[in-house]
């Protein structure tokens, strides 16, 4: 499109300089027909004036502008808008799954085509989203604050929904961000509870290796014990316990104002979206928090609008005026003590952890994490269980109980204890159904030596792939011994001629 001062040159040169079309087309570097298409139209309106000085002011004074009503769209093909509709139908299925807080918005749409190798910018995206989807609701106006270095982080939880091994699984993402360099961090757990919530703050300052001064807080129940009159509101125990610790001070929102933080409203939705609305299926919850680390690692090396600096680097601004973090980390667990009952397990949240069984009767101290129940007896830790977050769970292993199996061999086909490890319920259902005396002398001399799941695995592939005949125990003990020794990079002598033995007597076994 030509500028008004265009425009006038042309209709000027033509009509008051006597200048031919193709000087000016020449000289005002503008297409010969563009030149002729303006001169007609002067023409042609000053005809249907009623002055010629009208039809001057009139034509002159105007803006030229294209009908573009039926141009067709360059950028905006029908394979751009085949990748829109896609997205948006996938925005449309989490929205039915219950996921709305997890859908992809224009921007991340536009990264998207990007991604795929389309050229078109972002206001034919959005012209295009609105066409189909309607008017968006006025949004929220915000007030942009001013924060100092090291001043001030926010903190708040997130609801998550992923697919966990098949499983749609509903979570919680603790997330901190910065006030000053924006830098985000996010942790993600099963519960919102006070485990939780210090674990994360724990894991938050030990990685940026540093305290801000203040955090904020909304009116989260792992955060608020309890409301003082109006306006007062009285810490949790842990919150207490954490300002002691790391000697940084709090504030809490008013009522259903969490846009007081301002930053940490925005980062969990930006960091729930930009992580999981594309990817939402992992193997289990280690893998989701590597992924995550991932995408926020990513984010905070990208350069910020405003300053063109990355948020890692003014995080790293921030640590010289930061409070130094204490020498040694809070311990964020809770203990109880229980009694062992009759089938060696004790209940914790409705949920059953095995012991050994010698400890029948005895009582134990449990001591709680975020992610795993340690057992203690008598000041000595026993044995370390995953936590489970489910109702009527009972979390076995089946070593506890070998003493007892021993005693009562016929227990064990239909056990709790080998129906929970899978892969030794199919090896006993393969291999030692009529034996079960020898499959406990096995998994037995698995304990005593510390020999894995996994290599005991490895042990019986290569027997059934070497050795024609049967699988027995004595096979398994001589290639698992035969390992075990030729693991150590130093050995004496006589455990040298041992190793050689055991290996002799494998070799014959395999012949």
């Amino acid at each position: 499109m030509i500028s008004m001062y265009t425009l006038q040159e042309i209709i000027i040169r033509s009509y008051k300089q006597g200048e031919s079309q193709r000087k000016i087309s020449k000289e005002l570097q503008v297409n010969r027909k563009t030149v002729k298409r303006y001169i007609d139209l002067y023409v042609l309106q000053e005809k249907e004036a009623s002055s010629i000085e009208e039809s001057q002011v009139s034509f002159l004074s105007s803006r030229p502008v294209y009908h573009t009503g039926n141009r067709p769209k360059i950028k905006l093909t029908q394979d751009v808008e085949g990748v829109i509709d896609e997205l948006l139908a996938l925005n449309e299925q989490k929205k039915n799954q219950g996921l709305k807080k997890q859908q992809l918005k224009k921007k991340d749409i536009l990264e998207e085509l990007h991604k795929r190798g389309f050229d078109i910018g972002y206001t034919s995206v959005c012209n295009h989203i609105s066409n189909k989807l309607g008017t968006p609701k006025p949004q929220e106006a915000f007030i942009r604050q001013i924060y100092r270095p090291g001043s001030v982080c926010e903190f708040d939880w997130g609801e998550i929904r992923l697919n966990i091994f098949g499983v749609q699984t509903r979570l919680q993402l603790a997330v901190f961000t910065s006030a000053y360099s924006n830098h985000r961090m996010a942790y993600i757990y099963q519960r919102q509870d006070s485990l939780s919530f210090m674990e994360a703050h724990v894991r938050y300052f030990r990685e940026i290796g540093g305290v801000f001064r203040e955090i904020v807080y909304d009116n989260m129940r792992v955060a608020i014990a309890k409301f003082v009159g109006k306006y007062e509101k009285e810490p949790t125990r842990s919150l207490l316990a954490l300002r002691a610790h790391y000697q940084f001070s709090h504030r809490f929102c008013n009522i259903y104002r969490g846009n007081e933080k301002g930053h940490v409203e925005r980062s969990v939705e930006y960091v729930r979206r930009k992580s999981f609305a594309l990817k939402d299926s992992f193997d289990d919850i280690d893998q989701a928090q590597i992924h995550l680390n991932a995408v926020l690692t990513k984010l905070n090396n990208e350069h910020q609008k405003v300053t063109g600096k990355t948020a890692h680097s003014l995080l790293q601004e921030e640590k010289l005026v930061m409070a130094p973090t204490p020498r040694a980390d809070m311990l964020c667990s809770q203990e109880v003590q229980l009694r062992v009952d009759k089938y060696a397990t004790v209940s914790y949240k409705t949920n059953r952890y095995s012991v050994p069984d010698h400890l029948v009767g005895d009582f134990i101290d449990l001591k709680v994490f975020s992610r795993e129940v340690h057992i203690y007896h008598k000041n000595v830790r026993m044995f370390i269980h995953p936590r489970s977050y489910q109702i009527h769970q009972w979390v076995i292993n089946i070593e506890h109980y070998l003493n007892t199996f021993k005693k009562k061999p016929g227990a064990l086909p239909g056990s709790v204890a080998l129906a929970s490890n899978t892969y030794l319920k199919t090896l006993y259902v393969q291999y030692f159904s009529n034996v079960p005396r020898d499959f406990i002398e096995l998994l037995s001399y698995c304990k005593e030596y510390m020999i894995n799941d996994e290599r005991l695995e490895d042990s019986v592939r290569r027997l059934v792939n070497e050795c024609k005949g049967e699988i027995t125990v004595e096979k398994l003990r001589a290639l698992l011994g035969n390992s075990q020794a030729s693991q150590s990079p130093t050995r004496d002598d006589s455990i040298c001629l041992l190793a050689k033995q055991q290996l002799a007597i494998v070799t014959g076994l395999m012949n």
